[in-house]
């Protein structure tokens, strides 16, 4: 009992030193329900996409456990892989080092017909790199300089980038690193990098300020998605996301079905395998 009320002394502390206020949530009825409508708008889009061969680059970056994982998951429940393709590149390797930084992430770019969806980006030498120390001063300051050119070529080059800042409390980010560290469903979700960010809360809160200052252009603005209601955040950013791809509904004609064709003699009755997996269900 005494290490439960410790915990919970623990988060009314968090949550008084960061001003933060229980949102009211979303009942998952309603949630569902609404998603599922954006998810048909995002099947249309996807077909627009495919016809007019357009490129979409949508760039997820945040707090960590501020729920990027999560919307890009529901993004692509229900589209194609081979258009809607998501991308998470772990750390880079002793050669990709050796490279221009942005080297690695052109090779994702799209192609005409495809949605690339950045879990991650670019911006890690603006966050993660410059606040751990895995690049130099002059690195992190070259690529705020640079940074706002490389993107203004690739709108100007036709490809519709879009740009989200997944915005969560600190408390929220607490209780969702605790909630990670009690399910071993989320285990895996929970490195040392996302507790060693926790604790440096505020160094992230002023690497992120000056990145935003430093990229947030006319061509390529951020949009902040509040993310401390994890339901809300992900409608809001799908809906946005629809707002800012100008596709059209193109009417959709199934293919007709043909006739089943006659069975050869020579063909088997049925595929034989020499395996069968167990039916324990």
């Amino acid at each position: 009992m005494a290490k439960k009320a410790s915990k919970k002394t623990a988060k009314s502390n968090r949550r008084a030193a960061s001003g933060a206020k229980p949102e009211k949530k979303m009942k998952f009825e309603e949630f569902e329900r609404e998603l599922l409508k954006l998810q048909v708008e995002l099947c249309r889009m996807q077909k627009w996409v495919k016809e007019t061969k357009a490129r979409v680059v949508v760039i997820f970056e945040g707090r960590d456990a501020a729920g990027k994982g999560g919307v890009i998951k529901r993004i692509t429940d229900r589209v194609s892989p081979r258009v809607f393709r998501t991308v998470a590149l772990p750390a880079p390797t002793e050669r990709e080092k050796t490279q221009l930084y942005i080297q690695r992430y052109m090779a994702h770019l799209p192609a005409g017909g495809e949605v690339v969806l950045f879990d991650r980006s670019w911006y890690n030498r603006a966050g993660v790199e410059h606040v751990m120390g895995f690049c130099t001063d002059a690195q992190y300051e070259r690529f705020l300089r640079t940074c706002p050119a490389f993107e203004r070529e690739l709108v100007l080059d036709g490809i519709i980038l879009i740009k989200y800042f997944f915005d969560v409390s600190q408390e929220e980010q607490w209780r969702r690193f605790e909630r990670r560290a009690e399910d071993p469903l989320r285990h895996w979700k929970l490195s040392p990098m996302d507790v060693e960010s926790a604790a440096r809360w505020w160094d992230y809160t002023e690497a992120f300020e000056r990145m935003i200052r430093h990229t947030d252009t006319e061509m390529a603005p951020w949009y902040r998605v509040p993310a401390s209601n994890k339901r809300k955040a992900r409608l809001n950013c799908i809906s946005h996301l629809l707002s800012k791809v100008p596709y059209e509904k193109i009417p959709y004609t199934p293919p007709e079905v043909p006739k089943l064709k006659k069975k050869k003699p020579s063909q088997p009755d049925e595929v034989r395998f020499t395996y069968t997996v167990p039916l324990i269900y």
